[in-house]
């Protein structure tokens, strides 16, 4: 691999990107205009950009209101210029129509503590919380802003009444046949240690690895349970500085069964996942399902603004982490996640091919690792969002299409990079699996969104290659999924040399904004939110694999199976 991969970097490294022709107006051979920091070295193009340009002025796009999600973090951008009597009258204009918008009382809450105005901050924080709010989002912060709130009287009686250190999780993630990660978020820096037991009283219990949250990574850690039965039903308790915290409930999960053998399993995906208080009903519905893993796929949270990581960024994760039907599912369904543009940058974005470079690059980076709970981030030398995870007989490959994704309309463009795309077709080529399903953030079908090159559809020769491989070296059982567009769809690529690839795209978890469906799908669908459900049954002589669209309300509204003989060379 190491040969491999040295030599896709020597031919990758060097392209310079470019920023593309927009599909709102600019001619084909027109670039937008490049973000300042983007020319180095006296190039003649920019080494990273977007599709449609809009580097000058990031904080339009949080000027548009028809979406939800954007109108809280224009009132926390308010804020961080300063701007405290515009968040006020932002907030109050709103309430005056929705008062029950909690979102608006909680930054009402921040822009009041900035005035100095601690009975008005009281006071819109007591309402927040009799309306519902979560009183975590207080603790959470972000603290550098919420931080003068704590010294009032009704924020210690709260405290005090709650008694709260942890703030957000526990998180499972990272499982397998004899292990698994929790990842929390705590007021305090505080040990961490988690007790997993076959029985619900926890006797005999499996003791984790020790860590301490820590103020550096935003008072968050994860501690590993080792030493587990493969395919076995544990309960856990979480402890804090010795206190229990999840007693008496004590969720519980199933760790994955061997390697070797086969299972019926199955797997939620999804991505578009916008904040909007309507739909986070939606996690609930998915926990409802009892999957054995939770794909986030990209547009988690949709930040929309590459900088150094900080209150904006950490303001939208807050707002989801504690929402109650996700902290429920995430604390019993292990979940694997990637990025995709809205969250690494913004819309229609590629990074380009540094480490460095531009100088917020990494930063969000360590962001996106402080808030979730994955297997793997890259390489040691090549940080990202590419990982790997398995389920029985059941590959899993989740890939990173944004940080290291060179420009679409420059000379031999890559999605991957040269290390990653080394990795993939390196670990495929050691897979024993019975199916291995490649997810991508974007779609692998061309015709997916229009002419856009932010597709795999700017990357063809790459796709090419990368199907090729799978054909050079019979590899069988291979399914396609991804995010991105705003529906759920399922699509067939025929192929010349080998069986034909099915893509099973879906990314409107919770977006209110849907995308039209599209020619060529087998079938699709975007009436309301929906994710992707794969159900694998490798036990059969010939093994399955079932995707069902499932939508918010639980209704099946798509299904098609393939046995293995359909996606497997002669």
């Amino acid at each position: 691999m190491g040969s491999i991969a040295n030599g896709l970097l020597r031919s990758a490294l060097p392209v310079v990107a470019c920023l593309c022709a927009s599909a709102q107006g600019l001619a084909a051979d027109e670039e937008p205009p490049p973000p300042e920091d983007g020319i180095v070295d006296g190039a003649s193009h920019a080494f990273y950009g977007k599709d449609q340009g809009g580097w000058v002025d990031l904080r339009k796009q949080f000027r548009d209101l028809r979406l939800y999600g954007r109108r809280g973090q224009r009132q926390i951008l308010y804020i961080l210029d300063g701007k405290y009597e515009e968040a006020v009258s932002d907030c109050e204009s709103y309430l005056d129509s929705e008062p029950n918008d909690l979102e608006s009382l909680f930054n009402l809450t921040v822009a009041r503590c900035k005035l100095k105005d601690y009975a008005g901050a009281a006071k819109s924080m007591t309402t927040a919380l009799e309306r519902g709010l979560p009183f975590t989002r207080f603790l959470a912060g972000p603290r550098e802003l919420l931080e003068p709130l704590r010294n009032t009287e009704e924020f210690r009686r709260y405290a005090a009444q709650n008694r709260l250190q942890l703030i957000h999780g526990p998180m499972l993630g990272s499982l397998t046949e004899t292990s698994a990660r929790f990842w929390v978020r705590t007021v305090d820096e505080v040990p961490v240690r988690v007790l997993a037991s076959q029985s619900k009283d926890l006797s005999n219990p499996v003791e984790s690895t020790r860590a301490s949250t820590s103020s550096e990574v935003d008072y968050t850690a994860v501690v590993e349970v080792g030493g587990l039965q493969p395919d076995t039903v544990y309960y856990y308790d979480l402890t804090l500085s010795g206190e229990s915290v999840l007693a008496p409930e004590r969720p519980s999960f199933r760790t994955y069964p061997r390697s070797s053998s086969g299972t019926r399993s199955s797997v939620v995906f999804g991505g578009g996942a916008k904040y909007t208080p309507a739909n986070e009903r939606m996690w609930d519905t998915i926990r409802k399902r009892g999957a054995e893993a939770m794909l986030l796929l990209g547009d988690n949270v949709y930040i929309d603004y590459p900088q150094q990581f900080g209150a904006f960024h950490q303001y939208t994760y807050y707002r989801r982490q504690s929402q109650p039907d996700f902290r429920r599912l995430v604390q019993s369904v292990p979940v694997f996640a990637i990025w995709d543009d809205h969250d690494a940058a913004i819309g229609d974005s590629w990074m380009g091919p540094y480490r460095d470079k531009p100088a917020w690059k990494m930063s969000m980076l360590d962001g996106f690792r402080m808030n979730w709970n994955n297997p793997g981030y890259g390489s040691e030398q090549w940080p990202a969002c590419w990982f790997k995870f398995s389920i029985a007989d059941v590959d899993f490959f989740l890939l990173d299409g944004r940080f290291y994704r060179t420009n679409p309309y420059g000379d031999s463009p890559s999605m991957l990079g040269p290390v990653q795309k080394a990795w993939l077709l390196n670990e495929l080529t050691q897979s024993n699996a019975t199916f291995k399903v490649l997810a991508s953030p974007v779609p692998w079908s061309f015709d997916t969104k229009g002419e856009s090159r932010d597709t795999w559809n700017g990357f063809r020769d790459e796709r090419d290659e990368i199907f090729g491989f799978l054909e050079e070296n019979r590899i069988d059982g291979v399914i396609l999924i991804a995010a991105d567009r705003h529906r759920s769809d399922a699509r067939r690529i025929d192929r010349e040399n080998g069986y034909p690839l099915y893509e099973f795209e879906s990314s409107r978890l919770t977006n209110m904004h849907s995308h039209n469906l599209t020619a060529g799908t087998l079938f699709g669908y975007n009436e309301k939110p929906s994710f992707g459900l794969l159900n694998f049954d490798t036990t059969k002589a010939d093994p399955t694999v079932t995707y069902q669209i499932i939508s918010i309300d639980n209704e099946t509204v798509h299904s098609l199976t393939l046995e293995k003989s359909e996606i497997s060379h002669n």
